[in-house]
């Protein structure tokens, strides 16, 4: 399968999410053990201060991390745990979350994610100024074969 055809796969499984379809996520990048979802950062995701909510950052990187595990392991993942740092307050137009495979073992994928807000006029197309705000590492597990009936 070709690097395009692998993109436009994950994007349809992220399509399959209603919850990532509620926050406008999008994949950017998928392959060779990374992934990069990014969302607009809009007034409905922002905290009591105006800073976008560690929820919605939280998500991001749950998400990059299994879709990074996905491009080694397969479609049959489910996150098993992360921990993530919050660095700074996330203020900006896009959040960007960037997710790579650390290590690649036969039921465990572990994976680091930078989340980045992005900032300035070409934010929207993917350029523009990255500010580090959280990272997050966390294991994929690799589930088995589903049964067949």
């Amino acid at each position: 399968m070709s690097d395009a055809a692998d993109l436009a796969l994950a994007r349809e499984v992220l399509a399959a999410q209603p919850f990532s379809v509620l926050l406008g996520a999008r994949l950017t990048a998928f392959g060779d053990g990374e992934a990069v979802l990014e969302l607009d950062v809009r007034d409905e995701l922002r905290q009591q201060n105006g800073f976008l909510h560690g929820g919605v950052l939280s998500y991001a990187a749950d998400n990059a991390l299994t879709f990074a595990a996905g491009t080694v392991a397969g479609t049959r993942l489910v996150t098993s745990g992360f921990t993530i740092d919050y660095l700074r307050p996330a203020d900006g137009s896009v959040l960007r979350a960037r997710a790579r495979v650390l290590r690649a073992g036969r039921t465990r994928v572990v994976c680091r994610c930078d989340l980045s807000t992005v900032d300035g006029p070409s934010a929207a197309d993917g350029a523009g100024e990255e500010t580090l705000c959280a990272v997050a590492q966390g294991a994929v597990a690799v589930a088995g074969q589903p049964d067949s009936a």
